[in-house]
């Protein structure tokens, strides 16, 4: 796992062990900032079940004015840390808590990650946290990655497009005015 573009290229992250650790793989997180390219430079983002951080360090890299990191699992955030002490920027926070009550606190972004747990309904639950709390700035976006098809709506929210890398479904999401 590494840093694909910006400041920071090449950037090898710590990264975790386990059979139930899924990191956005390098091909799929250069696809979907080849799509935010113009997202990112000056851009507020949540990357709300950071994990490792990969997703929100590459927003970094790439020129973001803050990046909010969450995730409810300490062993996650030890990880982060380690990544985040490579970086000298301090535009940042750093939050463990369940991604309801992050999403409660409050805040609009211009890009917010939802990467959670493939068998878990929290990312369609967050995606209507989002909505009913209009935590995207105008323009912004949320992306849903799965391992599936994104099918339903959200109350709030269009999905405008939505794409497929082997069995990782990216679908983005923006605000219904």
């Amino acid at each position: 796992m590494r840093i694909i573009s910006g400041k920071y290229r090449g950037m090898v992250l710590a990264q975790f062990n386990g059979a139930e650790i899924r990191p956005t793989a390098d091909r799929v997180k250069e696809s979907l900032f080849n799509i935010l390219s113009d997202k990112t430079g000056g851009a507020r983002v949540l990357d709300l079940f950071c994990g490792s951080g990969n997703l929100g360090i590459e927003c970094i890299s790439r020129g973001a004015e803050f990046v909010g990191f969450n995730d409810a699992s300490r062993d996650s955030i030890a990880v982060l840390k380690k990544n985040l002490a490579r970086i000298p920027e301090k535009n940042y926070t750093v939050t463990v808590c369940d991604y309801a009550a992050c999403l409660a606190r409050g805040g609009a972004f211009d890009i917010i990650l939802i990467d959670p747990p493939y068998r878990s309904d929290a990312g369609v639950r967050a995606l209507e946290i989002i909505a009913k709390n209009r935590l995207l700035n105008a323009g912004g976006v949320a992306v849903y990655e799965r391992d599936k098809s994104f099918c339903g709506t959200v109350d709030g929210l269009e999905m405008y497009d939505e794409r497929k890398y082997g069995k990782t479904y990216l679908s983005f999401f923006k605000a219904v005015t």
